[in-house]
């Protein structure tokens, strides 16, 4: 008799046995192909994810309210997921409650008589240190933070660059040389005091409020663009505080930004190099009326070459800052508050 393997018995050699196999086997595929196909319903957590983020805005910042009943976030700048609402009777149900500076009324009484557990606050300011006061009374009440400086929880800058690799470059018509728009003039100022000195050495063709030749909307940048060079120079002098004076009234209206206001690599941070002048630059003013006055023509185009690569994004609509609130909020730090606003906003 030939030599051969003993037989073993095995369970995959009854019929009934491998039917039952493979059926279990197809269902564990059906159930894992569930998950991966709609894995947001895999976990209560998941699920709770895929509700709006409530943001209530306890005052508006501005004094005139917009309609927010809508899904703006997502009908106006494609933020999904983000219910903006301005009744307060929805505090219960909000994530987040929003507290502009300019409208917070002195006392904590004003403000809602509790926070729900999980519950965040942020603090909105776009004014600087120097224009912001009554931080004191705030200690261990915000839990984020929202303002210019780019070290915020949330940073909403008055404007950027955006690359825009079409752009062209386009410099409007020139008629005179500098321009300054001013509404608020105190002698105190530091921007009073350059402004004072350089004019000894140059003319300024001022408008604005302070000079009584104030400018319409659609006026305004239709007149600066006229000029070769705008002074962008900010109310008080704070790290990352470069508002629209830079952004609109200088890089949207087609003129060249000298600017007062932190120090140059500050700026370089927002904007490239050779797109501004810093009056630090220059060790008097006088030496700066003389730069302003002899540049010659190819020397003042280079000051517009960012505009074949960046367009001028401006930030002016409230609800867009607010919404941005929903982009940043998987990220943001959660159970944090700050001890001392006034401390971290004056650093």
């Amino acid at each position: 008799m030939p030599w051969a393997l003993p037989l073993r018995w095995s369970p995959w050699g009854q019929p009934g046995m491998k039917a039952l196999v493979t059926a279990g086997l197809f269902v564990t595929t059906l159930w894992n192909l569930r998950f991966f196909l709609n894995p947001s319903k895999g976990s209560g957590e998941d699920s709770k994810h895929r509700e709006p983020l409530v943001i209530l805005v306890w005052e508006w910042p501005s004094k005139q309210v917009p309609n927010v009943s809508t899904d703006v976030c997502r009908e106006l700048y494609g933020i999904t997921g983000c219910q903006l609402t301005t009744e307060r009777q929805l505090l219960h149900q909000a994530n987040v409650v929003v507290f502009p500076h300019s409208r917070l009324q002195p006392g904590r009484d004003r403000l809602p008589k509790e926070k729900l557990p999980g519950q965040n606050w942020v603090w909105v300011s776009l004014e600087s240190p120097s224009n912001t006061r009554a931080l004191a009374e705030w200690n261990q009440t915000f839990n984020w933070v929202m303002t210019y400086r780019q070290d915020s929880d949330i940073f909403i800058p008055y404007g950027k660059l955006v690359p825009n690799q079409s752009a062209t470059v386009n410099i409007p018509a020139k008629t005179n040389l500098v321009s300054w728009v001013i509404s608020n003039y105190h002698r105190t100022q530091e921007r009073a005091e350059v402004y004072k000195n350089l004019s000894r050495y140059l003319h300024v063709n001022i408008y604005g409020k302070a000079n009584n030749k104030p400018l319409c909307k659609d006026c305004l940048l239709a007149t600066i663009s006229k000029s070769k060079f705008y002074l962008a120079f900010e109310n008080s002098i704070h790290r990352d505080y470069i508002t629209e004076k830079l952004w609109r009234n200088s890089l949207l209206a087609g003129t060249v930004p000298v600017v007062l206001g932190p120090p140059r690599a500050n700026y370089e941070q927002f904007v490239p190099s050779d797109s501004f002048i810093h009056v630090n630059d220059f060790a008097s003013l006088e030496e700066l009326a003389t730069f302003l006055k002899t540049m010659n023509s190819s020397r003042y185009q280079q000051f517009f070459a960012w505009q074949s690569r960046f367009t001028v994004k401006l930030y002016t609509d409230w609800r867009e800052r607010i919404c941005t609130i929903c982009t940043a909020y998987p990220h943001l730090p959660r159970g944090r508050l700050y001890p001392n606003l006034q401390s971290w906003f004056n650093s």
